[in-house]
């Protein structure tokens, strides 16, 4: 029961001398206040929550309403009421194809009447064939007869003919006519406008391996990407991003990284970038016949090294948004990392400029900290690589003098390395938030190390890094061979033993198990135990099936208990026991590594710009619909080699070229997502949204010393360049030579 309502006034009786009266207390009119506060408390409550429940719902709503209205005020013709359906969608692209390419007949050919897949990179529109709204492939051949007009290729921007009028930009909303603009190379394809992204409340369901509710997967049949329904996830609040620090195992927080205070470049380059016009998009490549694959690397990397020549020569990494440049180490990672890749290949006149660079500029004497594990797989390393490629003695004694610099880190109480060092002073300390080494960073600088006393003469390097080894061999605190990912340096004992993963802090160490092996004749017994015996850990602890389509993948433990999460780091896997077949070891290896190429390979083809995210986690439940599972926060790509690594290996020892086309489709995602018109290429924020993917401004230098080389490689038909028999590539795919084998 309410309360009465209470008077809040006085009533009074008033009267003249005629009689008449008045009285103010007959219903008088209460103010909205008033009935306010008559109220109770839960009505007020109930209503002050509806009210800011309508204020939310609008401001989500907002963007995407004002984004139809741009829509529809730009091209009348869209009708966005209308395109409820697909084929709807498909008329609409149809008479936008005729309306802007006036006398150009399709060709009609196997793909008509597919579904169309909006493809749109960070400043690219959807790119449509023409006819039924086909999707225009880099492997489709000819889109339009010779005879019949030009030929439509995507490598220039919008067909302008001179007959067909001002044609109209769906991205900008100008005019341009045909006299004002300059007449391309060759026929291009032109870019119309997005469909009106509408939710599709039945999603499709499809068979193995591709059986996905939210649209986060596409098939692949025969190793072509079929068509895909994207539903948007609803009620993923996307997180803020940190501001962090590439390490090749981890994503570091800017304040528990190792790196100096940021250069001036650094703070201007902080900002956020401008965006992109898209007048400027990179053009979808498309080519009209055989396609050669090789060229098409060679293509990426000039670009590549286009952004880095204009805008960061001679530092450490390129942002090509911000066109500037990102300081580490001060040390060139960037070029010294791209040496033997230019090498490989045959970029002789940009070959010749890096080297002139090291030999006039590279300078170690330097007051400042690096990495050691850091250092010695992309300068140490890179510098080996390119000395035995070209035979040039300049890199091998800028190795040996940086090797040097290095060693004061192994001055420890348990003769495991700090993990920095100042190469100018000759002192080196742990990380300023703990006395603990990472694993995987003590544990992935033998090859190197071991190659350089090789070299010199001087034992001291392998002696280091053996003793490590030796060190961790015997080490109590194992699961079945599966380490901890921390370990001490002052004790030497195993720290944070709780997880157990193959992925960030422990990667590399298993695979130097099995390259030490490898490198050094195959005669380090306690290397092969301790890495076979790690492989049947992994087996029996971490390797799970999806529950819908039966995936196979590699989790965590996480103090006992299973995590189905798996970085893109572990994708090294699948090449590392291919190589372990090669070389005589168990052949059940092998049938783990074809499953978890799939697996790999999945983790590209089931995202909307066919990217890879940095971590994944997998569903467990059959009934669930869906095997992988994006949590906003991973959702990034940093231009990863470890997928397209596997793939190289695995294409070497089977020949199958399934693995060849799979590595193809990752190198058409790059130059669609991240490619930056004017040179370079950028990670990105987010792989599940191919309209804005979300550049972070930020080219790693191990997509040139890596990704671009395993890409190279895997295509290329010469099977002795850089043969896995002579060869062995250390964690960055710097080439070193496997040593002769001792006489028996």
């Amino acid at each position: 029961m309410y309360p009465p309502s209470r008077k809040d006034f006085i009533s009074l009786t008033l009267s003249d001398p005629h009689s008449h009266s008045y009285n103010n207390g007959k219903h008088r009119r209460q103010s909205c206040w008033r009935k306010w506060k008559q109220l109770s408390r839960l009505q007020r409550s109930l209503v002050l929550f509806l009210l800011a429940l309508l204020l939310i719902f609008g401001l989500l709503s907002f963007p995407s309403l004002s984004e139809q209205w741009r829509v529809c005020l730009c091209f009348p013709v869209c009708l966005c009421v209308g395109l409820s359906d697909r084929d709807d969608w498909l008329e609409l692209n149809d008479r936008e194809l005729e309306a802007v390419l006036p006398g150009v007949k399709p060709l009609l050919g196997q793909h008509v009447g597919k579904a169309p897949v909006p493809v749109a990179g960070p400043h690219v529109g959807p790119v449509l064939g023409p006819g039924a709204g086909q999707v225009i492939r880099p492997d489709a051949g000819p889109v339009i007869r010779p005879d019949e007009g030009p030929v439509i290729r995507p490598d220039a921007g919008p067909v302008i003919r001179p007959d067909a009028g001002p044609v109209i930009r769906p991205d900008a909303g100008l005019v341009i006519h045909p006299d004002a603009v300059e007449e391309p190379r060759g026929p291009n394809v032109p870019i119309l406008p997005k469909p009106p992204i509408k939710k599709n409340p039945f999603p499709n369901k499809r068979g193995p391996p591709s059986l996905q509710k939210d649209g986060n997967m596409s098939d692949t049949v025969g190793g072509e990407k079929k068509e895909q329904e994207v539903v948007q996830d609803e009620g993923e609040e996307e997180e803020k991003y940190k501001k962090i620090v590439s390490w090749r195992g981890a994503m570091i927080e800017a304040d528990q990284a190792t790196e100096p205070p940021p250069s001036a470049n650094d703070k201007e380059a902080a900002a956020p970038p401008a965006p992109v016009n898209p007048a400027d998009a990179v053009p979808l490549e498309v080519s009209t016949g055989p396609v050669d694959r090789l060229e098409a690397v060679r293509d990426a990397f000039r670009h590549a090294w286009k952004g880095y020549k204009s805008y960061a020569w001679g530092h450490d990494e390129l942002k090509p948004i911000s066109k500037s440049f990102g300081e580490w180490f001060g040390l060139g990672l960037t070029l010294i990392d791209s040496l033997d890749t230019m090498w490989i290949l045959g970029l002789k006149e940009e070959f010749a400029e890096a080297k002139n660079w090291v030999d006039n500029e590279l300078n170690f004497n330097k007051n400042v900290d690096v990495n050691l594990f850091e250092t010695t797989i992309r300068v140490l390393g890179g510098l080996l690589s390119a000395y035995h490629l070209s035979g040039d003695q300049l890199f091998f004694e800028k190795a040996k003098d940086l090797g040097s610099r290095l060693m004061p880190a192994f001055k420890t109480p348990s003769k495991i390395p700090f993990s920095d060092v100042n190469i100018g002073k000759g002192t080196a300390h742990p990380p300023r938030w703990t006395t603990d080494s990472t694993l995987a960073e003590v544990t992935s600088i033998q090859l190197e190390f071991r190659e350089l006393s090789r070299l010199t003469q001087d034992p001291q390097y392998q002696d280091v890094a053996n003793e490590v080894m030796r060190l961790v061999h015997k080490l109590p605190g194992k699961h079945d061979g599966l380490v901890p990912m921390f370990i001490n340096t002052n004790s030497g004992q195993f720290s944070h033993k709780g997880v157990l993963t193959l992925g960030a802090r422990a990667d590399s160490y298993y695979e130097y198990l099995l390259k030490q092996w490898i490198q050094g004749g195959k005669t380090e017994e306690d290397l092969l135990e301790d890495y076979l015996q790690a492989i049947e850990g992994v087996k029996k602890h971490l390797v799970r099936q999806t529950g819908p389509n039966r995936l196979t993948f590699v989790g965590e433990l996480n103090h006992n208990r299973f995590n189905p999460k798996m970085d893109h780091l572990v994708c090294f896997l699948p090449g590392t026991l291919a190589l372990g077949v090669h070389n005589g070891l168990p052949e059940d290896h092998m049938d783990l590594a074809v499953n978890l190429m799939e697996t790999c390979h999945q983790m590209y083809t089931q995202m909307e710009t066919g990217l890879s995210p940095e971590i994944v986690h997998f569903s467990l439940q059959i009934g669930d619909g869906r095997d992988i599972i994006v949590k906003p926060a991973d959702r990034h790509n940093l231009l990863r080699p470890e997928t397209v690594e596997s793939l190289f290996y695995m294409y070497r020892f089977t020949k199958d070229t399934k693995y060849r086309d799979w590595g193809w489709d990752i190198l058409q995602s790059f130059n669609n997502y991240t490619k930056v018109p004017d040179g370079g290429y950028t990670s990105i924020n987010n792989v599940r949204d191919p309209t804005n993917p979300g550049p972070r401004d930020k080219m790693e230098s191990f997509f040139l010393g890596e990704t671009l080389k395993y890409l190279y490689l895997l295509f290329s038909d010469d099977m002795e360049q850089l043969s896995l028999d002579k060869y062995i590539f250390n964690t960055e795919a710097h080439p070193l030579p496997i040593w002769p084998s001792p006489p028996k």
